[in-house]
C-alpha cells in the first residue's frame, strides 16, 4: 500500500487531505507542523510528502530542501499544497524539486490526478 505524509500546520485541511488520501487507498500519516514532520521522516520513509508552503516557523521550502538533501529521502515525490496560486510559488516549487503543487482547497479528483500523472498510484 502506498504511504503518504501530509505536512500542514492547520488541523482542518490536514486532516480532510488525509481522509480524501484515505479514500483513493493510500495509507496516509499527518504531521502538524514542520518540526513534527522532520522527526517523523528521521524513522519512517513515506512513498510521498504532501507539504504546505506557508508554515510558522521552518516553512515548506525549507522542509523540501531537506529532504533534498538527505539521500534517503531524495527520491521521495513532494507535491506542495497551497493557499498561494502564485506562479512564482509553483515556478519556485517545480525548481526546487515539486513534482506539481495543487491549489487550496485540495479536491479528491485533483489530488488522484497528480498521484496518477506520477505513477504513485
Amino acid at each position: 500500500m502506498t504511504e503518504a505524509l501530509v505536512v500542514d500546520d492547520s488541523r482542518l485541511p490536514a486532516d480532510t487531505l488525509c481522509q480524501m488520501l484515505q479514500f483513493l487507498g493510500v495509507d496516509a500519516r499527518v504531521a502538524y507542523g514542520s518540526t513534527p514532520a522532520i522527526l517523523y521522516l528521521s524513522q519512517v520513509t513515506p512513498d510521498v510528502v504532501f507539504l504546505d508552503v506557508n508554515m510558522p516557523g521552518v516553512g515548506g521550502f525549507e522542509v523540501l530542501s531537506y529532504l533534498k538533501r538527505e539521500p534517503r529521502m531524495a527520491h521521495v515525490p513532494v507535491i506542495f499544497v497551497t493557499a498561494d496560486d502564485s506562479p512564482e510559488t509553483a515556478a519556485l516549487a517545480r525548481k526546487q524539486g515539486a513534482i506539481a503543487v495543487i491549489i487550496k482547497p485540495a479536491t479528491i479528483d485533483g489530488i488522484e490526478e497528480v498521484l496518477k500523472s506520477a505513477k504513485i498510484i
